[in-house]
């Protein structure tokens, strides 16, 4: 892989990796042990920072990808990018709108205890997944620097 691309591509996951870690698993649980911080409250700042946050990582997204892909990457670099981004994209398109129409019941006034979802586990476990993919791709983008 070219120095350049790496270099891009090194810089952009880690960058990435370490927004979805201070969001995901620092601030999002952490905002509900607040004083004065109620469930709607709660859900309603999550859904304003989960919007940026998963934004910002599909511009992270296309911009990894796009520096890994001009840089001549070896294929397992390749694959761990695309893990990223399709992990991202199952967030975006499967995930989110199940966890957008509980927070808007809840918001409505509805007692979240009434019915519980697995959406946030699901949400849980495919962060889980993009972590990995990105320390490993973030190293392996490393490695070819050396």
């Amino acid at each position: 892989m070219n120095p350049t691309s790496a270099a891009v591509a090194g810089a952009v996951t880690f960058l990435w990796l370490g927004m979805v870690l201070a969001i995901s698993f620092l601030e999002a649980p952490l905002k509900f042990r607040a004083p004065g911080v109620t469930v709607p409250v709660g859900l309603g700042i999550g859904r304003i920072v989960f919007r940026a946050l998963n934004l910002a990582e599909t511009v992270l997204a296309v911009l990894v990808l796009a520096a890994v892909s001009v840089g001549g990457p070896p294929a397992a670099i390749l694959a761990l990018g695309a893990v990223a981004a399709v992990t991202l994209a199952g967030q975006l398109l499967f995930v989110r709108p199940r966890l957008n129409r509980r927070s808007d019941a809840v918001l409505a006034g509805e007692d979240p205890a009434l019915r519980r979802s697995r959406a946030h586990l699901y949400y849980v476990a495919l962060e889980l997944v993009k972590v990995a993919a990105l320390l490993a791709l973030g190293c392996a983008v490393l490695a070819t620097t050396a």
